[in-house]
């Protein structure tokens, strides 16, 4: 049986691709991306931006 082991990461928006790319190389499977709650870059003294927030990717991978 195939047990699995998870990891959760931040996605930077300047730099997803990148991010998905170097966790794909280290073996990790997508699962998911989600919204997420840590607040995203925002144009310094914009303070009428809309809140954003950087989504979170799910990652798998088989243990072992």
């Amino acid at each position: 049986m195939t047990t699995w082991e998870y990891a959760t990461v931040p996605l930077m928006i300047h730099a997803t691709k990148q991010i998905l790319d170097n966790w794909g190389d280290d073996g990790w499977e997508l699962v998911t991306v989600l919204p997420g709650s840590t607040p995203a870059d925002v144009p310094a003294g914009n303070m009428t931006a809309p809140v954003q927030t950087n989504p979170i990717a799910y990652f798998k991978r088989p243990k072992g």
